[in-house]
């Protein structure tokens, strides 16, 4: 009896089950009607985007600088264009953009050193990013010091200020939302009595209310002698109220931890702070980074409120370009423009938090 013990080659799969035509044999016609929806996806696809495109890029007119510029019928990009600087600074004073231009700078050089997985002295990057950047944002923006011209908060607008809003409010909210979180698990009764009563109270009143207080009920309770900035009491109500959000999502993750790491850090003779700070908290965060990325997102949206106090962030200072007689019947491109920025944003942040927790891989999957 004779054994042939040399194995074939392995033969390459059909080529209708591989490459695009495989996947779309898989996905879009594996069935009757799966091929049907699928040609009635593509049909509305095609009356849809194909008068987006041409609207938007083929019959648009990038270059100008006056609606004159806009005769071939498609998107006229000129109103955006032309009007840039001032949907990006607001009302700062031109000659000082430079100031401005500088402090966005060092954030995005921060934010690239600290997305980047090989940056060495990434701690040393953030200690600066959350204590000297501020300083140093604060004085190039506001100045006051250094020589440089007072610029009042009531000049600030456009992307500029919705930046300010969005990041003050980022970073602040989230250690105040930790505390608070910790603080309403507490075993005091007095220290958890008054974070549920601040969580729930700040909770149950809409943003857009916290900001009209703040700019117009809050002056009443103070001396005539104090004064407060608009901005800043704008700041303030949306620490606050971001802090009570974010308290819970935290919450959230710290009920999830099981009881035993608890013990376990008992076990181990840890301090409270030190079993919170080493073992609990580390955990909890990394399992709620899609909802603290939420809050996030949110936040960032929300500072669009900010023209019900007088402030003019990036919604706000468009739509009052186009209120310019000059520009009438503009206002697609104009919220079109807001809606991207608002996008690049918002996909960035979502982006960055996936690719964060699959670095992380908490290992509390299913």
């Amino acid at each position: 009896m004779i054994h042939n013990d040399n194995k074939l080659p392995d033969l390459p799969p059909p080529k209708n089950t591989t490459g695009i035509v495989g996947w779309a044999k898989e996905n879009l016609f594996s069935s009757p009607l799966n091929s049907i929806l699928t040609i009635i996806a593509c049909y509305l696809l095609y009356i849809s985007l194909v008068p987006a495109v041409e609207w938007a890029f083929v019959k648009a007119d990038w270059l100008g600088d006056s609606r004159e510029a806009c005769t071939s019928g498609g998107a006229c990009w000129v109103f955006i264009t032309a009007r840039l600087n001032q949907f990006i600074y607001g009302f700062y004073p031109e000659e000082l953009y430079w100031r401005v231009n500088i402090v966005f700078a060092i954030f995005s050089v921060l934010v690239a050193a600290l997305v980047i997985e090989r940056t060495p002295y990434k701690g040393w990057i953030a200690s600066f990013a959350l204590i000297v950047f501020p300083v140093i944002a604060f004085f190039l923006l506001y100045g006051g010091g250094f020589d440089l011209k007072i610029v009042e908060t009531h000049k600030w607008g456009g992307l500029m200020l919705t930046l300010v809003l969005a990041v003050v409010g980022i970073v602040a909210a989230l250690p105040f939302g930790v505390l608070l979180a910790l603080g309403r698990r507490s075993d005091m009764p007095v220290v958890k009595s008054f974070c549920v009563i601040f969580i729930e109270i700040w909770r149950g009143v809409p943003l857009i209310t916290v900001l009209f207080m703040a700019s117009v009920m809050l002056p009443l309770f103070i001396p005539e002698e104090v004064s407060f900035d608009k901005l800043l009491r704008a700041l303030v109500g949306i620490v606050m109220f971001q802090s009570a959000y974010m308290a819970e999502v935290v919450r959230g993750g710290l009920q999830a931890i099981p009881k035993g790491q608890y013990e376990a850090a008992k076990a181990l003779g840890l301090s409270y702070w030190k079993s919170m700070g080493l073992i609990i908290l580390p955990q909890a965060l990394k399992m709620m980074i899609p909802g603290i990325v939420n809050t996030f997102i949110a936040l960032f949206k929300d500072t669009s409120l900010v023209l019900i106090i007088g402030l003019f962030d990036l919604l706000a200072i468009v739509q009052a370009g186009l209120s310019d007689p000059k520009w009438l019947g503009y206002s697609v491109e104009g919220y079109v423009f807001v809606a991207f920025v608002f996008w690049v944003f918002c996909f960035g942040m979502s982006q960055y938090s996936q690719a964060l927790e699959r670095k992380l891989d908490t290992g509390h999957k299913s």
